[in-house]
């Protein structure tokens, strides 16, 4: 089944569990309790925003390494939420001859990325698969180009994270667009305010 087939099929099935919140995907679990809103915005903004100590990959590469994960998880909603957030920031660092690239890492590859994200991809991909299949050797191959012990860190970090935030989407079977382009006005906000700003009410919170 072609990925926009697939992507289809997933947006027809309807939520497995009963009592949820009626908003898409990761707000699901957002709305649950305020805590759980509170916590899962504050760790996006962690991996995904906020400054890290000794990292030197911008946000719109660890917003791919997200889409990376969320990709591997087969995971719509965060694969294609987190696509169009990276997408939006590179328009607004004027970069937008690499957005071509977002789609090739929505396949699995990393052709065309710096041997420096290649091995961090690598290394998100091994641990959203099979983390204790990492080795000293995939680390000493993205020191070697050029990554910090900080990026290693976070794509670690966000490898670990994007594959809870993909099970309790699709655990709960929480609603999923038909389309990419249900993520695109949300994407400039996030680029502008990360994950934590205040949701305005009735409003959606923000993709995660």
């Amino acid at each position: 089944m072609a990925r926009d087939d697939e992507r289809l099929a997933r947006s027809q099935e309807e939520p497995i569990v009963t009592g949820l919140p009626d908003v898409p995907g990761i707000g699901v679990a957002m709305r649950l309790t305020p805590g759980l809103g509170v916590h899962l915005r504050g760790l996006a903004d962690e991996v995904l925003v906020k400054d890290f100590p000794g990292a030197t990959i911008q946000r719109h590469e660890r917003e791919m390494l997200a889409t990376a994960v969320s990709a591997a998880n087969d995971c719509f909603f965060c694969m294609d939420s987190h696509a169009a957030h990276a997408g939006a920031l590179l328009e607004r660092e004027n970069a937008t001859d690499m957005e071509p690239v977002i789609d090739v890492i929505k396949t699995g590859s990393s052709e065309g990325v710096s041997p420096k994200m290649e091995a961090l991809l690598r290394i998100a991909r091994t641990v959203q698969q099979a983390p204790l299949r990492l080795t000293k050797a995939d680390v000493a191959v993205a020191h070697a180009a050029g990554a910090s012990e900080g990026d290693v860190q976070l794509a670690v970090l966000i490898a670990s994270a994007f594959s809870m935030y993909n099970r309790l989407v699709d655990g709960f079977r929480a609603r999923t667009a038909p389309s990419t382009e249900a993520y695109r006005a949300r994407a400039a906000e996030i680029a502008d305010n990360g994950y934590g700003a205040a949701v305005p009410s009735g409003a959606p919170p923000p993709s995660s």
